[in-house]
């Protein structure tokens, strides 16, 4: 298994809505990388007011290289500019066994 975290750095100014990455960013990933491997995803959100991120984003896939190919599946594009739709935040990934 591997999985790809996706972090949501805390910021003067940052916006992010929760109810919007649960209910529809996370399940428009799923249905573009289901098919090259994502068997299911998380989202974290700090309990902390002062919490280094706003939102941890883990996806779940069944090897490493099933991240690769959901990066490069057609509709990885429309998952990337959907962000934009939830926040102002800048995120980074990180690809973990």
């Amino acid at each position: 298994m591997a999985k790809l975290v996706v972090t949501y750095p805390a910021q003067p100014g940052a916006t992010f809505d929760r109810d919007y990455y649960v209910k529809v960013h996370l399940p428009l990933a799923q249905k573009h990388f289901g098919p090259a491997g994502m068997t299911g995803s998380e989202a974290l959100f700090p309990l902390a007011p002062d919490a280094a991120f706003v939102c941890v984003g883990i996806l779940h896939f069944r090897d490493p290289a099933a991240i690769g190919a959901a990066m490069a599946a057609p509709g990885a594009g429309e998952v990337m500019a959907d962000v934009a739709k939830f926040t102002n935040i800048q995120p980074t990934a990180t690809a973990m066994a």
